[in-house]
């Protein structure tokens, strides 16, 4: 082959190649579709992650390892992450807290799922995640994380799955060498249904001003016995109310926790990160009217509950995170009718508006775009 036809073959290489992209772009998939067919993790605008180890540290619950792709911005210890997985052909969402430090060298994000019996995405991932697997997550959010500059003393107080943004807290800490004292009240059933409970150990043999405090509500060979109480609080750190309080857990901790703070008139040093369903201000008895799910074409009487709940007992699977009106993930279109908020009992009177689902109970008809 002639130097000359080298060159023309050459340019009509590039000349099919850039036609071809520029094809790509043409489609209604658009680039990102075909790129990740040769790097999954690929994508200009999304956050993507690489399942690269499993365990399962207890019988109810799995921990991820995950390599996120360049979109990813970071963390602050306690914040939380929306990840997204494919179930049987349907995105599903849920919330979760990175339980790493945020100043893991290696760049990669530790997940532990804490599996809910009667949930969806917690057992699919308890029984199918594996290496390899592609999960989509969304950047940090929430405001429950460490105030700069670090306060002197301070109190984390976790129940059950609460332990992962606390025990990030607690590893970011220790990584920053953090000279101030830390005393770590957890709460679970056993010994057993500790997730974190050899690390817990050996963080506290490794450093002198770490305190760990064992709460076994089903068991009687921890350092406390029972639920949380104000006793519970002063055998933890007599010292509690000069500390900066960081609590995540079950609503009954919850509530116990604020319920003595309260009373002790320090609510302003408590900061919490709730992932549970909290009580509601507005009764659902007495509930009128007609929900219409428009774009599923499915009617169903209103019953007081939540358009989420509603959806869901008429046999939709629509999309949410945390259940609780933080996350935005089940966010639609209410075309019309009047809602409540079921947390603050605030009306919402406007048509072609954003609601959350998770919170909002229709009052009379309602037509949503779900």
């Amino acid at each position: 082959m002639s130097r000359m036809q080298v060159l023309t073959s050459s340019r009509m290489g590039r000349r099919f190649l850039d036609s071809s992209f520029a094809a790509a772009l043409a489609t209604p998939h658009g680039v990102d579709r075909y790129v990740e067919m040769v790097d999954p993790l690929w994508s200009r605008t999304e956050t993507r992650a690489e399942v690269t180890d499993v365990q399962r540290k207890t019988a109810d619950s799995v921990t991820l390892t995950v390599r996120p792709n360049a979109n990813w911005a970071g963390f602050k210890a306690g914040q939380f992450v929306k990840l997204s997985v494919e179930i049987d052909g349907i995105r599903r969402t849920r919330c979760y807290s990175p339980a790493n430090s945020q100043f893991r060298r290696d760049g990669l994000i530790e997940l532990t799922i804490k599996v809910d019996p009667n949930g969806l995405v917690s057992p699919w991932l308890l029984a199918n995640a594996q290496p390899g697997m592609i999960v989509q997550i969304s950047p940090a959010q929430g405001e429950f994380h460490i105030p700069l500059p670090h306060p002197r003393s301070i109190l984390l107080i976790s129940g059950g799955s609460g332990i992962t943004p606390v025990m990030s807290m607690l590893r970011t800490l220790t990584d920053r060498a953090y000279i101030g004292k830390v005393t770590f009240l957890h709460y679970a059933f056993t010994e057993n249904d500790v997730i974190y409970r050899e690390e817990l150990a050996e963080i506290e043999a490794k450093y002198e001003g770490v305190r760990i405090i064992r709460a076994y509500t089903n068991a009687d060979n921890g350092d406390l016995q029972g639920f949380f109480s104000k006793e519970h609080l002063v055998a933890a750190d007599k010292h509690y109310a000069e500390a900066e309080t960081f609590l995540c857990g079950p609503m009954p901790l919850m509530d116990g926790v604020r319920a003595v703070f309260e009373a002790e008139g320090i609510s302003d040093r408590l900061h919490l990160e709730q992932f549970a369903a909290p009580t509601r201000t507005v009764p659902t008895d007495e509930a009128t009217g007609e929900l219409v799910f428009a774009a599923s074409e499915t009617k169903a009487d209103n019953n007081g509950q939540t358009i989420l709940e509603q959806a869901e007992g008429a046999g939709l699977n629509p999309d949410y995170g945390c259940r609780i009106g933080i996350c935005n993930a089940c966010v639609s279109t209410k075309l019309t009718g009047i809602t409540r908020n079921v947390l603050t009992g605030e009306l919402n009177t406007d048509n072609d508006v954003n609601i959350k689902p998770c919170i909002s109970a229709p009052c009379g008809d309602v037509s949503i775009d779900l």
